[in-house]
């Protein structure tokens, strides 16, 4: 398993682990515990820190960012898993910006179907997606307004 794909797989256990127990408890401690029992080999823990701390950091805004993408879905009726698996791929796409966009999709979808259930890569995937078209289009959106009144000077 790829080093960071492994990470991924540390930090979406140990926000499982965390959010499953009620946001209680040390998450660095869980995190820790973690990659001693699954990434054992692993030297290099900056990226598991990274993602676990950057979800826990912008949580309310990305529950936000879930509950809007996914009106259909409250944000306490996705399953543990696939909540958390959201959260990575969305702290990922909006606050990490080393990681291109559809590797973060991609790899989210991957966790969805490893960890999630039978659908949960695909509704991963939608959300993920969504929320990537909406970017890319306000982006769009922004650019031709900047165009607009540059043109305008």
């Amino acid at each position: 398993m790829a080093n960071r794909h492994l990470s991924r797989t540390v930090a979406m256990q140990s926000l499982y682990e965390w959010d499953f127990n009620g946001a209680r408890g040390d998450l660095r401690a869980i995190t820790e515990r973690n990659i001693v029992n699954f990434a054992p080999g692993m030297e290099d823990h900056k990226f598991i820190y990274d993602l676990v701390e950057g979800v826990r950091a912008y949580q309310e805004e990305i529950d936000k960012i879930i509950e809007k993408t996914a009106p259909e879905w409250p944000i306490d009726q996705i399953t543990v898993v696939d909540r958390n698996i959201l959260r990575i791929g969305i702290y990922e796409l909006n606050y990490d910006k080393e990681v291109p966009p559809k590797v973060a999709i991609n790899e989210a979808v991957e966790l969805g179907k490893t960890f999630g259930g039978e659908s949960s890569g695909k509704f991963v995937n939608g959300v993920l997606g969504s929320l990537y078209r909406q970017k890319a289009e306000g982006q769009k959106e922004a650019g031709e307004k900047q165009k607009d009144q540059e043109t305008q000077k």
